[in-house]
């Protein structure tokens, strides 16, 4: 029987056995280990994390307990530009010198003949993955100050220097949602299996509905609770995770995916949940939008609800893929056969937004 407390959130250490599909024969990343990571001793027990759609990541432990993490590249025919896990690593290392929580990152691997695709290690962070935004295990107290420690994260990264800290050509300067709506309509075109009008008309009406789009900053790209590591014993985030997707880009198109839980779809399932704004200690989202708003000595938001809608779209595009690669067989989780709705459902959520608005 599962307990409460393993639906809602999960270790750092709590692990699977190595899916089949993600198989590989250790003996060659045991001999890279011991030429590359100071301190290693192998040989090495190895497991898999099951959270994430995207790249495998495994828990390595050496024959002293020290435990390491990889993350990699899934197997198979892959789309292009997706499971960037040279960039998650550039981007973790630049930002262990700021505010920003990150784990400290060890090294790159970009031989392919090591463990069959690119790689990174990192060090193990001991924490807690919450799995459901309502943070139904934990007191009204340390909710709220959960959310104010993720809020306070997100306005911390958007304020780095990204020149400063090496990141100048992370990315491009301006343009961002632009080219984002280009990018997941193209990747949503590549990954499509069923007609869904709502992406469509999408698709139309983000282009021609377009704020101001000049401002950058680091962007995540997949901030969300889920991807963050809160200390074991207390209410602070310790670490973000799953650098994937980041980027140079908009601020506020990062928060607005990091707000997706006020607005998630009432029939969907799975791993991402919506939220329960009503539950004590969980703020609503205009205090909590507001909260970034001091941290960050920005005004008030205009055009809230577009930045809502590309989101959603981009988050259905990329659902899709997810789906997609489920297909294929070789996703990095087998729920990803289970997602094949819930494109749909982003996609008609974000297409109400845009008719509520008027």
């Amino acid at each position: 029987m599962t307990s409460t407390a393993e639906r809602t959130f999960s270790r750092t250490d709590q692990v699977v056995d190595v899916l089949e599909q993600h198989r590989f024969d250790p003996a060659p990343l045991v001999a890279w280990m011991d030429a590359n990571i100071d301190g290693f001793a192998g040989p090495i027990q190895m497991q898999q994390f099951q959270g994430g759609m995207s790249n495998p990541t495994f828990l390595l432990t050496d024959v002293n307990g020290r435990r390491y993490v990889l993350r990699k590249k899934p197997p198979g025919e892959l789309l292009p530009s997706a499971h960037a896990v040279d960039r998650e690593h550039r981007i973790t290392a630049a930002l262990g010198a700021t505010p920003v929580p990150v784990v400290r990152t060890l090294a790159l691997c970009e031989d392919t003949s090591i463990v069959g695709t690119e790689f990174f290690l990192m060090d193990h962070a001991d924490g807690r993955v919450f799995h459901d935004p309502s943070l139904p295990d934990l007191s009204e107290g340390d909710r709220a100050a959960v959310y104010r420690s993720m809020i306070g994260t997100l306005a911390a990264l958007h304020q780095v220097d990204f020149e400063a800290v090496g990141l100048g050509d992370y990315g491009k300067v301006g343009g961002y949602m632009g080219r984002q709506v280009a990018r997941w309509s193209k990747q949503y075109e590549a990954s499509k299996t069923d007609e869904l009008p709502e992406m469509d008309k999408l698709m139309a009406w983000l282009p021609d509905n377009m704020p101001d789009d000049s401002e950058t900053t680091i962007v995540h790209g997949d901030f969300r609770l889920e991807n963050l590591i809160v200390a074991p014993d207390s209410p602070e985030v310790i670490a973000v995770l799953d650098w994937e997707l980041s980027t140079l880009g908009h601020p506020l198109s990062d928060l607005a995916y990091n707000c997706l839980t006020y607005h998630w779809p009432e029939e969907s399932f799975g791993d991402m949940r919506g939220l329960d704004p009503s539950t004590p200690g969980i703020p609503t989202e205009e205090d909590y939008v507001a909260e970034y708003c001091r941290l960050t000595g920005r005004g008030e938001i205009e055009n809230w609800t577009f930045y809502l809608v590309l989101s959603l779209f981009r988050l259905a595009a990329i659902i899709q893929g997810v789906y997609y690669r489920g297909l294929q067989g070789n996703a990095s989780s087998p729920e990803a056969l289970l997602r094949r709705d819930l494109a749909r459902q982003l996609a008609v959520r974000a297409w109400g937004l845009v008719e509520s608005d008027g």
